[in-house]
């Protein structure tokens, strides 16, 4: 029992090919059909227990291998520094499980959608069933207010229109009738199906199911959602990538290192052994994951404060280096609110301005409206309310802006209702007869085709091109008509060929304001932005120049697309910037192919038609207000005002947070490596130590977590959202880091090993040296801490020197713990520290102060040379 189009089927023939009939099914064949085809619900997805979430967040190889430097230390009978690590790897693993999502929320979002009760006939009889009871060849019984529960192939119709915006991004509700349609018709043109989901605004009608769970049009989106592979961000990749090759580079070295200095320097394989442990702890950037989970976790919270909520932790990150958005139309780019913007009289034409549903703004030029506005308000079934200071419909959006525009028109619009013709696809119009101060009236609204052939005295071709005008501009045209009365009722047979024309009026889903102002944002930013919608492509176009997209006048259809392999979709999608009547495979396939070409892509959207793409996307979008719980779900990250603009303040947080893990990661490699530097080149040299494996444990407990999580507080450097947006492959580590590794390494192994060398000169004891080594070692830290601070600009600046109050904290906290471990007895005799005179403290500040000037020039130079 299977129907390839019901679309296109006559109605009698899907009943046929059912095997139903117009009274419905019996109750044993429905019971029958029930165990055949299962409950119209989609299926759950099993979902991993806390307990797999939890132990999910240990497997990565930084973190295995900072488990074994543990088992090593602990082994060692390093306590502390075992403690330490162990923290650092817990506290990364607590904030991960705390902060990941329900992966199988959106399935459960969409299985929501289903409508819980139906009205069917079975056996000639009406019944009220669960939804869930549904089978193929129910006959429903649907009316305005009701959800579509299945598929339903239209047999009867009655001035049936029903809101697939979920489904196709349509603004308005859209016709439906029992005709069939055309083979390869798009979804949204299927006017002879009811999809399961959607809402039924206006009219009656009798459907028969042709598919139920996940047979359904939901259904076959929530399979989609489910087959979606959801892309890691760039940086979790490279830092995975990055992890794996460093910790086995780490280990090697340290291999080669313990081999070099048993078998050729001949040290007693303990104090070797745990000299190499000091390099290798030192090299292991442990501090690297808490700190990097933290940044995001502060991105995080100052995007909340923006009105965006992150979902997933990693996607702050990605929100920050795209280069594309693809964004829906319908309530993201636009209010998904329909407003009169224009209308045409025998006087002239006319701007109609205000917001939403509010009967206020001006109408310019002045002219007499007040038949055109009575009309609008009186062959009218919508209610306009007033909550809360925001104006809101009742009924058809379409007939809510009707009323607003006849509330800007100064009149008296009120009169009582005779007798009235609802609307119909037959016919194509709506009638009411009405009694008010001019008397007894019919008023008529339709499509302008049909209402002027019913208009005496008319200029047809004239009024055409004027109505062909409008819907050039992607407005919704209606003509409106009246004529006087002296009967009871309406007299379809009269009101043909008698009618006066009063004008028509042109809809639109207008663009918010907001949005025209944050895309001028993107493209200053490099962004670019492509409209992917569901409505007609005159909409689109017509939407896309009011908000200033780059290619306002190229439209690709969804049929255009269909006839598209992937290697001219990769070069098509490069130039065009609307894509319009498209389904949810295409707007997947179009953020694919944007993926291919090397962009990252954040995919806005409200519907369930946009999850698969969301979920997809390097960063889902959703919107907050009027998005669908699927479409959130399945999201990155979501708009809590629906506001386009906030996606700008979003990119330029992510921005920042990126800026600052890469702050991070420049203030950590360089760092690290050079404390591990100065033991390798002891040990390889055969030198005395000039830091102690205890003292480098020390180092990296007190600083490896402390200043590195200093820069996770950073705000926004100037000109973040002129710089271009960074391509999907940038590789983490950059020549240009590469370079200031290899610079900082060398400068701290000179610094430390010009202070030992200088102590051991004085005589100092060897205990003193290494002290005053350690001391060096935690000064060049900070000093770099504050040239690390500004990757763009000037780190030798007034208010780059006067910091944030995190960095002067974490500094001063560092200082103090530094200062007791050199002065004070207790901590002298556990790491072997003896005191620093004042002069040569004074002498080791000295050398941060000329290591911070060194690497400042040398950044001076490296930046004008790329002017």
């Amino acid at each position: 029992m299977c129907l390839t189009d019901p679309h296109a089927t006559p109605a009698a023939d899907c009943l046929s090919a059912l095997d139903a009939t117009p009274e419905g099914l019996g109750a044993a064949e429905a019971a029958r059909r029930l165990a055949e085809h299962g409950p119209n619900r989609l299926p759950e997805a099993r979902a991993r227990g806390p307990l797999v979430r939890f132990l999910h967040q240990f497997h990565n190889v930084l973190i295995y291998v900072l488990l074994g430097a543990a088992i090593v230390t602990g082994a060692l009978q390093h306590w502390v520094d075992t403690g330490v690590i162990l923290a650092v790897v817990l506290a990364n693993a607590i904030i991960g499980f705390l902060q990941e999502g329900k992966a199988e929320a959106a399935m459960a979002a969409i299985r929501g959608m289903l409508a819980p009760r139906a009205a069917v006939l079975r056996g000639g009889q009406r019944v009220s069933v669960d939804g869930a009871d549904l089978v193929p060849g129910d006959i429903v019984l649907l009316e305005a207010g009701d959800k579509a529960p299945a598929d339903l192939r239209l047999l009867e119709a009655r001035g049936l229109a029903a809101q697939e915006a979920i489904l196709t991004g349509e603004s308005v509700p859209v016709e439906k009738g029992a005709a069939p349609v055309a083979a390869d018709a798009a979804l949204a043109d299927r006017r002879s199906m009811l999809w399961s989901g959607t809402l039924v605004t206006q009219g009656t009608a009798r459907g028969l199911v042709v598919a139920t769970g996940t047979a359904t049009e939901i259904g076959r989106i929530g399979g989609l959602l489910a087959g979606v592979e959801q892309l890691t961000t760039p940086l979790v990749a490279q830092i995975d990538h990055f992890a794996r090759w460093l910790s086995f580079l780490i280990l090697l070295v340290a291999g080669l290192l313990l081999a070099w200095g048993y078998h050729v320097g001949h040290m007693p394989f303990a104090e070797l052994f745990m000299a190499v442990v000091g390099v290798a702890v030192a090299a292991i950037p442990e501090g690297l994951p808490a700190v990097m989970t933290i940044t995001l976790a502060i991105g995080v919270q100052a995007m909340a404060r923006r009105n965006a909520i992150i979902r997933r932790l990693p996607a702050i990150e990605a929100i920050g280096s795209v280069s594309v958005i693809c964004t829906d139309k319908t309530g993201t780019l636009t209010r998904n609110e329909m407003v009169v913007a224009a209308a045409e009289t025998a006087e002239g034409s006319f701007a109609v301005c205000g917001e939403g549903y509010a009967p206020e703004g001006a109408i310019t030029p002045a002219g007499d409206l007040a038949a055109l506005a009575r009309a609008a308000a009186l062959c009218n079934d919508a209610a306009l309310h007033r909550r809360d200071g925001l104006w809101m419909v009742e009924g058809d959006p379409m007939e809510g802006a009707l009323l607003a525009f006849a509330g800007k028109v100064a009149g008296d619009h009120s009169a009582r209702r005779l007798d009235a013709l609802p609307f119909d696809s037959r016919h194509r119009f709506m009638a009411v007869m009405s009694e008010g101060p001019q008397g007894r009236v019919t008023h008529v609204k339709g499509a302008p085709e049909r209402v002027l052939r019913m208009c005496a005295g008319v200029d047809l071709p004239h009024w055409h091109e004027r109505a062909e005008t409008l819907a050039r501009r992607g407005l919704r045209v209606l003509a409106l008509a009246e004529r006087s009365e002296t009967g009871d009722s309406i007299d379809l047979v009269t009101l043909e060929g008698g009618l006066t024309f009063l004008g028509l009026v042109g809809l639109i889903d207008p663009p918010r304001p907001e949005a025209i102002a944050a895309i001028a944002d993107c493209r200053a930013a490099g962004i670019r932005v492509k409209m992917i919608t569901g409505d007609h492509a005159g909409t689109a176009a017509a939407i896309a120049a009011q908000i200033g997209l780059a290619n306002p006048h190229r439209v690709l259809t969804g049929a255009d697309l269909d006839r598209l392999d992937d290697a001219q979709l990769a070069l098509e999608v490069a130039d065009a910037d609307i894509f319009a009547r498209t389904s949810p495979e295409h707007k997947l396939r179009l953020v694919t192919a944007l993926q291919a070409g090397g962009l990252s892509v954040a995919m806005t959207g409200d519907g369930v038609n946009d999850a698969p793409a969301l979920k997809r996307a390097d960063a889902g979008i959703a919107m907050g207000l009027k998005g669908s719980e699927a479409a959130k779900e399945a999201a990155d990250l979501v708009l809590a005002d629906d506001n386009f603009a906030s996606i700008v303040a979003a990119v330029r947080e992510g921005r920042t947070v990126y800026d600052n893990l890469k702050k991070v990661i420049s203030w950590t490699l360089p760092t690290n490596a050079g404390e591990a530097l100065v033991v390798v080149l002891a040990l390889l040299a055969g030198l005395a130590l000039p830091v102690t494996a205890v003292q480098i444990l020390w180092i990296n407990l007190i600083t490896a977590v402390t200043l590195g999580l200093a820069l996770a507080f950073e705000p926004t450097e100037a000109g973040a959202m002129t710089r271009p947006p960074r391509r999907r492959d940038a590789p983490i580590l950059s020549g240009a880091l590469v370079w200031q590794v290899v610079l900082v390494s060398l400068l701290f192994l000179a610094a430390v090993f010009g202070i030992f060398t200088y102590a051991i000169d004085k005589g100092y004891p060897m205990a003193l040296a290494q002290t005053m080594a350690m001391n060096t070692l935690v000064v060049l830290e900070i000093f770099h801490l504050f040239f690390i601070r500004n990757l763009h600009g000037a780190s030798l600046t007034w208010s780059a020197t006067r910091g944030t109050k995190v960095v002067w904290a974490v500094v001063v906290t560092v200082a103090v713990a530094q200062s007791a471990v050199t002065y004070l007895p207790p901590l002298q005799a556990v790491l072997g520290t003896r005191p620093v005179p004042l002069m040569d403290g004074l002498l080791i500040l000295a050398i941060g102060a000329a290591f911070f000037a060194l690497i400042e020039i040398e950044k001076q130079i490296r930046l004008g040379l790329r002017q």
